[in-house]
């Protein structure tokens, strides 16, 4: 091995373990921001919250990005789509989904509502198999199967769902996945968008769209005098996710995801997880159930083998 090869290859490696470390941190970052962070805002409405919790970070691109502008006009129909539904599905549903679970839970079951949202590469392969013609792998049902009977017991332990005596955890639940689909979706369109933008343009733009339908929801809704509604630990809060786990994150996240393969990322994003239940004990001081703690630990299995094995048929293909 010449020294230049060798250099390259010392090069690639710090790359790896730096993309790994910057993943890593992004998923810390989630993770504290749904159990410590966005439920301190459950005073105000939930659409405002996710509306203000995208208009402040788009503020602050613009600062720095504003002339990406002219990006758009060189995006296709089909390119337009996938950024709308970036949007619509990665951007309002999913996030007014999570949020709207975390409130209901009111402070209980956090890490609960947050590992449930692990489930999004299920919908993410399905979707993608759907409308990009990928190949499912061999054990995607098998997989799956096993990661959603996990869920119902991360869920609900060994009991049956009391709807009437406790409706806000079913419900928490449902939200849970409706975001796990969302986010899905909106990785699906992402790679669609993200063979024409690089993903800052990519990111920026998503906030901007999603901001202004939300903004036409709360405006619609009447919930734009919300405003008047902000305590000073609300601004605090909303600053904070701006800066890091908002924007900061996801900047983090896609700046890692070029430098490391998808075993990797996938391994990395579990921090996400166990993250949320450290923070879940260390500031609520609620701790998973034995049952739980199995089932947690099945899920990941689960979604891990999930991803490996599709990746696997993607290469074979």
């Amino acid at each position: 091995m010449t020294f230049a090869a060798l250099l390259n290859t010392m090069e690639n490696k710090r790359n790896v373990v730096l993309g790994a470390v910057l993943i890593s941190i992004s998923a810390i970052l989630w993770g504290f921001d749904g159990v410590v962070l966005t439920p301190r805002l459950n005073n105000l409405n939930i659409s405002f919250v996710v509306f203000v919790l995208h208009l402040f970070p788009f503020l602050l691109m613009n600062l720095f990005l504003f002339r990406r502008y002219k990006l758009i006009k060189k995006l296709s129909l089909n390119e337009t789509i996938a950024l709308f539904g970036i949007a619509i599905f990665g951007g309002a549903l999913g996030t007014v989904s999570i949020v709207k679970a975390l409130f209901l839970v009111d402070f209980q079951s956090l890490s609960i509502v947050v590992l449930l949202q692990k489930l999004q590469p299920i919908f993410a392969i399905l979707l993608a198999a759907t409308f990009l013609k990928e190949k499912l792998g061999r054990n995607f049902i098998r997989w799956t199967l096993l990661a959603l009977i996990a869920g119902y017991f991360l869920t609900f332990g060994l009991a049956l769902p009391r709807i009437q005596e406790d409706p806000n955890t079913l419900m928490a639940a449902l939200f849970s996945v409706l975001a796990a689909f969302s986010f899905g979706s909106s990785t699906v369109f992402s790679k669609r968008l993200l063979r024409k933008l690089d993903f800052i343009s990519a990111a920026f733009f998503r906030y901007g769209l999603t901001t202004l339908i939300m903004l036409i929801f709360v405006i619609g809704n009447g919930q734009i005098f919300e405003f008047e509604k902000i305590t000073p630990l609300n601004w605090w809060m909303i600053g904070i996710i701006s800066l890091t786990t908002g924007s900061g994150a996801i900047f983090l996240y896609y700046y890692g995801l070029k430098h490391v393969r998808a075993i990797i990322s996938t391994v990395s994003e579990l921090f996400f997880p166990i993250s949320a239940i450290l923070f879940d004990y260390i500031f609520n001081k609620h701790l998973l159930s034995p049952i739980q703690w199995i089932s947690a630990a099945v899920m990941i299995f689960a979604i891990i083998k999930l991803n490996t094995d599709n990746k696997k048929q993607q290469v074979k293909n």
